[in-house]
């Protein structure tokens, strides 16, 4: 069995192991990824729930007799929400304790 260093595998992919390199990045590009990625949470936790809606019309007016489909749009309609209530509830968590911290 051939063991490689992982020197020499950075070297091999092309990523440099000096430490003295720097990152740069922009707090404005960070915080946007964050805030699309959030609004694209909430959309799809309102999708889902538009589905489950749908399925339940469809299931009580007859159209579908599948209780399966209904149970589980249901419950992903379910689990998305319990997700993005979750998340909404430790970023405000994380807002309140940076707003607290003295400078």
């Amino acid at each position: 069995m051939d063991i490689t260093a992982i020197t020499a595998l950075n070297e091999s992919i092309g990523v440099s192991a000096k430490s003295d390199t720097k990152v740069n990045s922009d707090n404005t590009e960070a915080f946007s990824s964050l805030l699309n990625s959030a609004i694209s949470m909430y959309k799809e936790a309102d999708q889902l729930q538009k589905k489950a809606e749908t399925a339940e019309m469809n299931f009580a007016m007859g159209y579908s007799d599948n209780t399966h489909d209904l149970a589980l749009a249901q419950q992903k309609a379910n689990i998305a929400l319990q997700y993005t209530v979750k998340v909404t509830n430790k970023f405000l968590e994380a807002y309140k304790e940076i707003m607290n911290m003295q400078l």
